[in-house]
């Protein structure tokens, strides 16, 4: 199977500083790397391409819209899809073939299941954590009727095959409801899921492009979209 690993950039050039060096020791075991940006204006293009590394602008806004870039520009089998933050192991790309070539077609990386680390998980309060869980017990509850349940319904470190993402039919809309969309998709689609443990630390530099707030009422409206669509 050819995997392709999509770096999804957008003013990261201190996690990608972090990253890159890492990743380009496992580049071959990647039929192909490049990078979707989002129009980064703090050098990350100019760094990606100064490390050999094909940048494309994303012709739209949002997150939706990167991802369906990235899958355009696929050339291969599979996607693995990358936020160089410094925030995971870079070596946990490499874990994805074994689950692609074992006939999985949606692969996440998690940061809820047994072995794995929250970024919160040093506090006693954990409410990007618990908003996460309680989002996937809801979104399993109403979609799910025979996959084991999917926990860390907003981590974009996640793989899928070309062909389990047009069975997804994602929508264009939406600025950052992707991650949740895809596996309430592959719910509704009955593709052969799974996660495997990884280690989420604190960002090496920049800010979140999520705010809180902001994002859990852009989900909770798409969940509401969701539920009048037919299946």
């Amino acid at each position: 199977m050819k995997i392709s690993l999509c770096l999804l950039t957008f003013n990261e050039i201190a996690g990608c500083k972090n990253d890159i060096p890492q990743l380009k020791n496992y580049s071959s075991e990647f039929d192909e790397i490049y990078a979707i940006d989002g129009g980064s204006k703090d050098g990350t293009i100019e760094y990606l391409e100064k490390e050999g590394i094909p940048v494309y602008i994303q012709p739209a806004r949002g997150l939706n819209a990167a991802y369906h870039f990235a899958i355009k520009k696929c050339t291969t089998d599979a996607i693995i899809l990358f936020h160089p933050k410094g925030t995971i192991p870079t070596n946990d790309t490499l874990k994805f073939r074994n689950f692609f070539e074992n006939g999985y077609d949606f692969v996440i990386g998690s940061r809820i299941i047994k072995g794995a680390v929250n970024e919160e998980d040093r506090f006693l309060f954990k409410p990007r954590k618990w908003f996460v869980i309680g989002l996937a017990l809801l979104s399993s509850v109403l979609f799910n009727r025979k996959n084991k349940i999917l926990w860390d319904v907003l981590h974009g470190f996640r793989g899928v095959t070309i062909n389990g993402y047009k069975k997804m039919n994602i929508k264009d809309e939406g600025l950052v409801t992707i991650d949740i969309e895809m596996v309430i998709r592959s719910y509704k689609s009955k593709l052969k899921s799974i996660e495997f443990p990884t280690i989420e630390t604190a960002r090496v530099g920049g800010e979140t492009h999520f705010k809180a707030i902001p994002t859990g009422i852009k989900i909770f409206k798409y969940l509401m979209i969701e539920l009048l669509r037919k299946s």
